[in-house]
This record gives structure tokens, C-alpha cells and sequence, in this order.
């Protein structure tokens, strides 16, 4: 294929956008919007997916109306659902405690009541959270070198960590009632 006969492609291939994000763009758009619950930024990320890859498929996608929009919507699920298990595999973040809740440093007998509920609290998680905890919080080492020490990669680290706090968090709550 000469360059006139790709430019002449792919005006057709923009024409046929062109027409297709205006009959098929604004309901996919809702479609897109409701399951995102509102969130006009992710709606609108993902029809512009669904658009790119209508475009790359232009050649080998079916010309009827029905069929373009069927694929379309199909696409746009298929984002919906993906865009949830990226979600899901991300671990939720923990927020930092209310530090406002803790005693002020001034009170020594504050300091070692905490100090107790704290070292109780750690001995209800499992060693190996229990140890990263101590290694990262109270031992102020870096995540690379509990790794290093424990033999285990980096991100396993700081996965623990993330799971050790949040546990440490249920544990402190149940202690507190």
C-alpha cells in the first residue's frame, strides 16, 4: 500500500470515528458513567479507550451500526471489570493513627502504659509481621535491609508492613473496648 492509499485509509478510518463517537459515544458515555459511579474522569478515560481501539480494529470491525455499538459496549465492560481487579490487587492504604488519641510525651507513666499495651498488642500478630513492625518502627531500618536480613524480596517488606499495621490497628481497637 502506496502513502496516498494509507492516507486515504485513514481519512476513512477518522470519518468513521468521527460518525461512530457521535451515534454510539454519549450512551456508551453513560453506560460508563453509571458504573463508574459518577466519576466523569474514569468515564471519560475509558470511552477514549473504547474509541482508540475501535480505531486500531477499524479495519477488521464490522460497518453496521448494531454490531459497532454491541462492540463497543463489550469493550467498555470489559475496561469496567479490569479497571475492578486493578482495584481489588492494589492494597487499600492505611491511614496513619490519630495521633491527637495518644497520651502527650510528657507523662512518664503515660509512656510506660502505652509501651505495655503496645508490646501486648504486638505479641498477638503473627512473627513475621510482628518482626517487621519491630525491625521497621522501632528499629528505624529501611525496608531493603529487613529484606536483606530476612531473605525475602523487598516488596514482601513493605507488603507486611502494610498488613502488619492494619492487623495492629484491629488489635489496639479490641483492646480499647
Amino acid at each position: 500500500m502506496d502513502v496516498r492509499e494509507q492516507a486515504q485509509v485513514d481519512a476513512e478510518a477518522d470519518a468513521w470515528l468521527r460518525a461512530v463517537q457521535a451515534a454510539h459515544g454519549p450512551i456508551v458515555y453513560r453506560y460508563l458513567s453509571g458504573v463508574t459511579l459518577g466519576d466523569r474522569a474514569a468515564a471519560e478515560d475509558m470511552l477514549q479507550e473504547v474509541l482508540l481501539r475501535a480505531w486500531r480494529h477499524y479495519p477488521t470491525l464490522s460497518k453496521t451500526p448494531d454490531t459497532v455499538r454491541a462492540w463497543m459496549f463489550a469493550v467498555a465492560r470489559n475496561l469496567v471489570i479490569d479497571a475492578g481487579r486493578a482495584r481489588r490487587a492494589r492494597p487499600t492504604e492505611v491511614s496513619p493513627p490519630d495521633l491527637t488519641q495518644l497520651p502527650q510525651p510528657g507523662d512518664p507513666m503515660d509512656r510506660v502504659l502505652t509501651a505495655g499495651v503496645v508490646r501486648e498488642a504486638l505479641r498477638q500478630l503473627s512473627p513475621a509481621h510482628r518482626a517487621v513492625l519491630i525491625e521497621i518502627y522501632f528499629g528505624g531500618a529501611q525496608a531493603s535491609d529487613v529484606a536483606d536480613r530476612m531473605g525475602v524480596p523487598e516488596g514482601t517488606v513493605k507488603s507486611r508492613a502494610h498488613y502488619a499495621l492494619r492487623a495492629l490497628r484491629e488489635v489496639l481497637q479490641q483492646m480499647e473496648t
